[in-house]
């Protein structure tokens, strides 16, 4: 039995619609230690914040988890009431969403918006939950915390209201910290503060984080293990320098291949994954990046690959790496 904070065991997602259901989430499982940081990496549409909004109950309907379990330290959360949902979203799960442009009420005093997740779960009077939120400001590099607590959203950066947000989702000590996207929009210096910001709190309060992103460059520098996503479903995993460095499925190394490279000398075109992410109301049999995949077998069409150990430590669901097929 695994004693990891978060577990999540073939969780399934589905949006039934006028066209067909929407599989968004089919069959996923990962789990998140104390103190760690996974990746859970894809493109837009492939089910990164829909595996996010499961975990924390927080689907739009018609949304809903069809099967499947997430264990949060003892307690299965597709079990537990909605009060008791609420008592743990804001003090041991936090989740820092990836707008911050529209993720802080633009009519609250950032301060106010800080605090309140200390006044809500602690039940503290105004004035200490205020006091926690601006020593919480100052942590993440708000300058003048004080102060600048006074002011309200508009009046922030792009950069300073996502590192309000990280001071939100921080200012309770979370056992888990859910981070979606959480440097989109921001230029490449914010980025690097925001990550490093994310690190330090995963180091400081042994937070278990799931850090959501597209970018795999943020993955290398950052995580500890990976999981790539497609079409809904785990098609590699690993940890960070196993996954990277030697891709076992396809699709992973066209994200890789994609990438600008500063070791590759002179001129060189970036490669490209051909084709586009299947329709989630139809998807095609077996392996689904099949129609996309310059690797594909015959079975790739009829039967949909496990998820499997490969050869460089991590898991892969290829048919072409596990009959001993190597990607080059």
């Amino acid at each position: 039995m695994s004693d990891a904070l978060l577990q999540v065991r073939d969780l399934h997602t589905y949006f039934p619609t006028g066209r067909g259901t929407v599989k968004a989430i089919e069959g996923i499982s990962f789990e998140v230690n104390a103190g760690e940081i996974l990746g859970i990496v894809g493109e837009s549409g492939c089910g990164k914040s829909v595996t996010a909004l499961s975990i924390v109950r927080l689907l739009q309907p018609p949304g809903q988890i069809v099967s499947g379990t997430v264990g949060f330290d003892g307690e299965e959360l597709t079990e537990i009431s909605d009060h008791r949902m609420q008592e743990l979203r804001g003090s041991r799960i936090a989740m820092i969403f990836q707008d911050p442009m529209t993720s802080l009420n633009p009519v609250f005093r950032v301060g106010w918006q800080v605090a309140e997740p200390v006044r809500l779960h602690r039940h503290s009077g105004r004035a200490e939950a205020a006091r926690e939120a601006v020593a919480m400001l100052g942590k993440v590099g708000i300058p003048r915390a004080a102060e600048r607590s006074r002011d309200f959203p508009h009046q922030f950066s792009g950069g300073m209201r996502q590192r309000a947000l990280i001071a939100s989702s921080l200012v309770t000590s979370p056992s888990l910290l859910i981070a979606d996207e959480p440097t989109t929009a921001l230029d490449v210096t914010v980025q690097a503060q925001i990550l490093e910001l994310i690190r330090g709190a995963t180091v400081e309060y042994r937070t278990a984080t799931l850090l959501i992103t597209h970018d795999l460059g943020v993955v290398s520098g950052l995580c500890d293990r990976v999981a790539v996503m497609y079409a809904g479903k785990i098609v590699e995993s690993g940890t960070a320098e196993a996954v990277l460095t030697n891709p076992r499925h396809p699709y992973t190394m066209g994200l890789l291949e994609s990438l600008p490279r500063v070791d590759r000398p002179g001129k060189y075109r970036l490669a490209a994954i051909e084709g586009s992410p299947p329709d989630p109301a139809d998807k095609p049999a077996g392996c689904a990046f099949h129609p996309r995949c310059s690797y594909r077998l015959d079975i790739c069409s009829e039967k949909k690959p496990p998820l499997s150990p490969a050869d460089s430590g991590s898991m892969a669901a290829c048919w072409f790496t596990e009959s001993g097929g190597v990607l080059t």
